[in-house]
């Protein structure tokens, strides 16, 4: 398994979160795309990241304000950007996952015909879909959403728990 972080600042109406990193864990899984994806929900289970369904990731710029988001791809492959508009580009494939920070930007550029994705949050984190700007509420919950305390895919040793500080 190989681990990329990066930070994204601030970008056109996109919050991003200039304290947390994106976390990028390449080849975590292998196999068949029934294999991958159950592979991820064990994984995201055991580590206190309920999976919440299987799916495409949108094809419009968006980001969450209310939780982190851990994006397992279980088959296919896309090009994805991050960051908000003119942000990150980034490739993923099956076997990837992506943990992205609350307030992140993040859409769907293009996609193989059998591109698959779970995606799970932390345990009692309920997700909402922002669209626009953050308002002062938004922006107050982005800055205070609580480090989760066990990493997606490595629990208590993961590359989160010492790229997140709490």
């Amino acid at each position: 398994m190989e681990i990329a972080t990066f930070l994204l600042a601030e970008n056109d109406w996109v919050p991003n979160n200039a304290r947390l990193p994106v976390i990028l864990y390449r080849g975590v899984e292998n196999g068949p795309c029934e294999t991958i994806a159950k592979a991820f929900e064990d994984r995201f289970a055991l580590n206190g990241w309920p999976p919440k369904w299987r799916d495409t990731i949108f094809g419009y710029h968006h980001y969450h304000s209310t939780s982190h988001e851990a994006l397992g791809v279980a088959a296919g492959n896309a090009t994805l950007e991050l960051g908000g508009p003119g942000g990150r580009t980034v490739e993923v494939t099956a076997g990837d996952v992506l943990l992205l920070p609350v307030g992140t930007g993040h859409r769907r550029i293009s996609q193989s015909k059998d591109f698959l994705v779970v995606g799970a949050y932390p345990d009692g984190e309920d997700w909402d879909i922002c669209r626009s700007a953050p308002d002062n509420a938004a922006r107050r919950r982005i800055a205070t959403l609580k480090v989760p305390e066990r990493d997606p895919i490595a629990g208590g040793e993961g590359p989160m728990t010492t790229a997140w500080p709490c």
